[in-house]
């Protein structure tokens, strides 16, 4: 959830309803689905984390880099900045508490997608939601434990926090 608004039009309502969706919805879902997650991750052979055993993927942006300002020109989004790096911290303490239960969580970036959010700014983005999704299966393929915890985009790319 996105609203697009100036820093000094954003309000309680709108940081409530955006952190609500991009940040507490995440956890909730992951809460809800530890039992289950749990119970595949001892139920799969081998050792080692990876998405084929269990996985939190928390899908965040690369607006909410703190060592980013990518696109605050275009839009500034605070909201939904603020959202999403906290988003990109619960996906840390996520790694941090489940990786003894064998769960692999990360925080991942789909990059800048020809959707309607994509789009809001009024530019168009150079991504298509194919060759987004297709990247982000190919990442997912390809983690391991060394990735817990990280934040990454779907080229593969490590995203500072």
């Amino acid at each position: 959830m996105v609203k697009p608004k100036m820093l000094e039009a954003e309000t309680l309502e709108d940081m409530t309803e955006t952190y609500t969706t991009n940040t507490v919805g995440p956890l909730l879902m992951g809460q809800a689905f530890l039992p289950l997650l749990k119970k595949a991750s001892q139920g799969s052979p081998g050792s080692g984390l990876s998405c084929n055993k269990a996985a939190i993927v928390n899908i965040s942006s690369i607006a909410g880099s703190i060592a980013s300002a990518f696109g605050w020109e275009l839009m500034q989004v605070t909201s939904y900045r603020c959202s999403k790096a906290a988003l990109n911290m619960l996906s840390k303490c996520q790694s941090l508490a489940y990786k003894e239960h064998g769960i692999l969580c990360v925080a991942l970036h789909p990059g800048w997608v020809q959707t309607d959010l994509g789009s809001a700014a009024g530019e168009a983005p150079p991504v298509t939601v194919d060759d987004s999704v297709q990247g982000m299966l190919k990442v997912l393929s390809s983690l391991s434990e060394k990735d817990t915890g990280t934040f990454q985009d779907w080229e593969g790319n490590v995203i500072p926090w």
